[in-house]
């Protein structure tokens, strides 16, 4: 039974890894990052250097700003200069409008912007900006999480220098988590301390309407419910999970202005963990209570195996946040800590592999797949099935199958990073 210090602690690492953001997280936060440069530089800079890990700009090279109508990373820095607030974290450009955008494009146009590869760095979770105005310059620099600020310098003044305690990740909290300490938090909390896990749901399931309501992206989500989709997938619960996950992955993706609950740096994830575990408890007529403990238990699960992952990596995060949600699934079909610890072991089993080749508007596909997997491996677990010990990567204990999914993940896929980003460098290279 987990102590009363251990409930406080994994309580605060769920607020502080489950919290709102607007657009996709890695151009946000190079938008977080110049906008404090700029703040220390005291003006609209007239150079903007900005260097980045592999990683970061994989992520950021295709999706699209919030509010812009434009995609990739020089709009997003060209804003982050003219109207980021970086009090505002992750939710940085909310006070985007078409004549900020106007200004972003002429800002762009007269090449002030310079964005290059850090090349020099080993860390996953690399942003460097300096800003350059009337003989001046300021630097700001964001590592291992999205809002972490390591380093800050006004001309020779230099502000803060953490780098050294952030070379590996942030501080973790003390709690060691497993799935057994996972589950008995999600399910014996008391209620009123998890309520907050609710505005996820608002946020996400407005995200999944907004998704619905206009073109966006793929428009994945709006064509499953088209005459076809319900012709090919029929009009089940399944079918609906699949459908308002990928509506809120589309909108998200290709730039719509909406804020969504993020999970460990994600938006995508926090989809994923999110709208199909409240997609399925509505309709299957769960109690509130019910719903919130399966929230709890997904997002909670899905923090669990990120801290273990890393904030990024060549796996895709779909794979960690639909393993979340299908616990969450599992629970609310009515299993017990046996038949979840099936479903991730399943899910382990399915997914492990997948690929991050940036965030995009075709990540809705992937999210539909894990969540699609995810409800497989619950109705799997729920009849007592799981893949076995004598089955490739999986372990008798679920814990130890984590960790083989998450040292494939951060370990044994860079060689297939490295060839992703490649690809990608090189198609815009012949553009």
């Amino acid at each position: 039974m987990l102590t009363q210090s251990e409930q406080d602690e994994i309580l605060q690492l769920i607020r502080q890894q489950v919290v709102p953001a607007i657009g996709c997280t890695e151009p946000i936060a190079v938008a977080l990052c110049v906008a404090k440069a700029r703040e220390l530089l005291g003006v609209i800079p007239e150079k903007i250097e900005v260097k980045l890990s592999a990683n970061i700009l994989k992520n950021a090279m295709g999706v699209g700003i919030p509010g812009t109508g434009m995609i990739g990373l020089p709009i997003a820095v060209a804003l982050g200069a003219l109207i980021g607030k970086s009090e505002q974290q992750l939710e940085v450009l909310k006070n985007c409008n078409k004549e900020a955008v106007k200004a972003g494009r002429a800002f762009i146009d007269e090449g002030r912007i310079d964005i290059q590869l850090e090349k020099a760095t080993n860390e996953k979770l690399y942003i460097n900006v300096v800003c350059q105005a009337q003989g001046q310059e300021a630097e700001a620099r964001i590592m291992a999480a999205h809002t972490n600020f390591v380093w800050l310098r006004k001309g020779e003044e230099v502000l803060l220098n953490r780098e050294v305690c952030s070379a590996e990740s942030l501080p973790k909290s003390h709690v060691e988590l497993s799935m057994r300490k996972v589950y008995e938090f999600a399910t014996e909390t008391d209620i009123e301390q998890l309520r907050f896990i609710l505005e996820a749901k608002t946020l996400n399931e407005n995200a999944s309407k907004k998704g619905m309501e206009d073109n966006y992206g793929h428009q994945l989500g709006k064509t499953m419910c088209s005459p076809l989709g319900k012709g090919v997938l029929g009009d089940s619960i399944y079918a609906h999970i699949l459908a308002s996950t990928g509506s809120a992955c589309d909108a998200r993706m290709a730039g719509a202005m909406v804020p969504v609950m993020s999970n460990s740096g994600s938006g995508n994830q926090g989809i994923c963990t999110t709208v199909p575990v409240t997609t399925f408890a509505r309709e299957n007529h769960n109690t509130e209570e019910e719903l919130i403990r399966a929230l709890i238990l997904s997002n909670l699960t899905a923090i669990y195996i990120k801290q273990h992952l890393g904030t990024l990596s060549a796996l895709c995060g779909c794979v960690v946040a639909s393993t979340g949600s299908s616990c969450g699934i599992t629970y609310l079909m009515g299993g017990n800590y046996d038949q979840i610890a099936f479903s991730v072991k399943n899910m382990i089993a399915n997914l492990t592999g997948m690929i991050c080749d940036g965030a995009k508007p075709s990540c809705a596909l992937k999210l539909t797949t894990g969540v699609s997997t995810g409800v497989m491996s619950a109705l799997l677990a729920m009849q007592h099935k799981c893949v076995t010990s004598v089955e490739g990567i999986i372990d008798d204990d679920v814990d130890k199958s984590i960790r083989n999914l998450t040292a494939i993940g951060s370990k044994g896929m860079d060689e297939t990073d490295k060839y992703v980003l490649d690809i990608m460098t090189s198609k815009t290279a012949h553009k």
